[in-house]
């Protein structure tokens, strides 16, 4: 646009030398054009300077947006840092959430059973304190004492729930001793698979996978009818996970699949499956 001007300019001056003598009219005519083209030459240079500013202003606008982006990016990088632990931890916290909502489970079958077995307990305790008085009053040795008769053990009930509490306190060696008297004086009771199964979760805890496979065979083996058996399989095979032999843990994890369907331990075995990349089996609805 300055080229432009410049040459209308020497132009204008050129014509104006090499016509004759202009007249007046033509004199302010040639005035009047060479101050339209200095305002058209202040308008550019003031055009100009504005297009100038924005490109600043432009450019500032720029490297903010640039530096936010950057911001941006750490930020993504370290919520994806994040999200990945949380992955890594979700599954133990799981195992841990599960464990405790099967512990709540037994518990209230154990109420259940507790509550239908209330009147036999009375009546026992009852007999027990008629024959204590009847033993002090004859001068027969008290329970405890030396040369006393070996006390009762306490009853599957309360033997099981005790076990159980200790348990789910963190007590595992109390729960560990409770639960191993419980399958010694009620091997034929109806929680004593349960207690095998504890025993199993106990080692597990604490990260003894290889005693802990061993208590969830038991369970297997040893009480085919038990309604632990389709969590004592998945725990085998996340033991077994956790001792490298991935095979086996696998071979585990389809069992459960094929032989509990519709159960909560069908889909966490089908999900770990999935975890690991291995194939899943159709289940047997």
């Amino acid at each position: 646009m300055r080229k432009r001007f410049s040459l209308l300019t020497t132009v204008s001056f050129a014509l104006v030398l090499l016509s004759p003598a202009p007249a007046a009219a033509q004199k302010k005519e040639i005035l009047q054009l060479q101050a339209d083209m200095n305002r058209l030459l202040l308008t550019q240079r003031e055009l100009q300077r504005t297009v100038d500013e924005k490109n600043a202003v432009l450019k500032t606008l720029v490297e903010q947006s640039l530096d936010a982006i950057a911001k941006l990016n750490t930020s993504l990088g370290m919520l994806q840092q994040s999200v990945q632990a949380v992955q890594a931890n979700s599954g133990s916290r799981i195992d841990t959430l599960t464990t405790q909502v099967q512990a709540l489970a037994d518990n209230l079958d154990e109420v259940k059973s507790r509550l239908g077995k209330l009147n036999q307990q009375i009546g026992d305790a009852q007999s027990v304190l008629q024959s204590l008085d009847a033993k002090i009053a004859g001068g027969a040795p008290v329970p405890g004492a030396p040369g006393a008769p070996e006390a009762p053990p306490p009853s599957a009930d309360a033997l099981y729930s005790n076990a159980l509490r200790d348990y789910t306190g963190g007590k595992y060696d109390l729960a560990q001793l409770q639960f191993l008297d419980y399958l010694k004086f009620f091997p034929e009771h109806d929680l004593a698979s349960n207690s095998q199964f504890y025993l199993g979760e106990i080692f597990f805890a604490q990260k003894q996978y290889p005693e802990a496979i061993g208590e969830y065979d038991k369970v297997l083996d040893n009480y085919p009818k038990s309604f632990k058996l389709a969590a004592a399989r998945l725990k085998k095979g996340m033991a077994l996970l956790e001792i490298g032999q991935k095979a086996s843990a696998l071979r585990e994890l389809r069992e459960v699949v094929r032989r509990h369907p519709a159960t909560e331990e069908e889909r966490r075995a089908r999900a770990k499956l999935r975890e690991l990349g291995a194939t899943v089996p159709a289940s047997k609805r």
